[in-house]
């Protein structure tokens, strides 16, 4: 009967420390929405997932739902993380920005971290986002410098000032090599539908696109420009490597490994701050992908020396003299853009014969 007891007692002080260890750990939550195999958007985040995981080891405890609709889903999958012991919470997408504060009012205790939001509304939330019109510059001047027609497609996804952004700083650096560029612009209404998004790219193709940008996730595009031949693209978020050397010729390569990781170090030493994060080429959170050789020589080097002059800050992607679309002054000649500017960018810039949807 003592052994018994004895034994009892040990088992039980053993289920005590394990799950004491166990509540040691840090529980980092990830809201994808989309699938972590779309080759892109997502694909990249659960990489930076992934690296938390291998830099942190037993110390922390990750967790995530793929393919969650922005809106009340998004509200929910957020809750239940919480719920079960999350410790921080990244929600990846701009339409959780409302759904993050919510839930973050209900659970003062939760760190939640919002991909390419503005909002911070309680004490718990920060906001990130990269700059990717930084990107979109160089993808411009290349698009540009290679288009046989003229006409430069893209695919974009919703008319928020991130997209808006990208579209503009794309036109810019591509009239700027080439003032004859047209741009004609799909929007998809979505952030990954591999059916759409090839629609979308047929239909840019046969309204005589050469070169495809898009703010999609997926590799759909990508596909549809490899079956039509000599059609241009640019790999988004992701390398998107498997089609290179063409059409992809590049890529914007999103790299959040960095800052998950220095966030949840922040959330362990009780240092996490509410703030606000916008990154670039400069501090890596944004990467040029491959210039392929593809690409001719003389512009691969241009491109480059964009993408050095955009790391260092000696250039800004959006300089004057630049007009908005209606002819009125937007930057005096050698004036930049300031980010209150640029965060909330809801026009296009003179020389794009389209209108942004409401």
């Amino acid at each position: 009967m003592k052994l018994t007891s004895l034994l009892t007692s040990a088992a039980l002080a053993l289920g005590l420390a394990t799950t004491a260890m166990a509540d040691d750990k840090t529980k980092v939550g990830f809201v994808y929405v989309g699938p972590v195999g779309d080759g892109g958007w997502t694909y990249e985040h659960d990489k930076g997932r992934q690296a938390v995981e291998a830099h942190f080891g037993d110390k922390v405890e990750t967790v995530f739902v793929e393919s969650v609709a922005e809106g009340p889903d998004s509200e929910r999958v957020m809750t239940q993380m919480a719920l079960d012991g999350a410790d921080l919470i990244f929600t990846t997408s701009f339409g959780y920005m409302d759904p993050t504060n919510n839930v973050a009012a209900k659970f003062p205790n939760v760190k939640f971290e919002h991909a390419t939001g503005y909002k911070r509304l309680h004490p718990n939330v920060s906001t990130y986002s990269a700059r990717f019109y930084e990107g979109r510059a160089i993808q411009g001047h290349i698009a540009g410098k290679m288009t046989k027609s003229n006409i430069i497609g893209y695919i974009a996804s919703y008319p928020i000032p991130e997209v808006i952004r990208g579209i503009n700083s794309a036109y810019i650096h591509a009239s700027k090599v080439n003032p004859d560029v047209e741009f004609k612009i799909i929007w998809a209404y979505t952030w990954f539908d591999p059916a759409k998004e090839a629609d979308a790219a047929k239909a840019l193709i046969d309204q005589g696109a050469d070169v495809i940008l898009q703010h999609t996730d997926s590799t759909a595009p990508q596909a549809a420009a490899q079956e039509a031949g000599n059609v241009v693209t640019f790999g988004q978020a992701s390398d998107m490597g498997q089609y290179a050397p063409f059409p992809r010729v590049s890529s914007i390569i999103d790299d959040w490994a960095p800052y998950y990781i220095a966030r949840t170090q922040a959330v362990m030493d009780g240092t996490w701050e509410s703030m606000d994060t916008w990154d670039g080429i400069g501090p890596g959170m944004v990467g040029i992908g491959e210039i392929s050789d593809a690409v001719p020589a003389d512009v691969k080097a241009e491109a480059l020396a964009m993408k050095a002059a955009l790391a260092d800050g000696s250039y800004h992607a959006f300089t004057g003299p630049l007009n908005k679309q209606d002819g009125t002054p937007f930057l005096a000649d050698g004036e930049t853009a300031d980010d209150g500017t640029l965060a909330g960018m809801n026009f296009y810039v003179e020389g794009i014969d389209a209108e942004i949807p409401q």
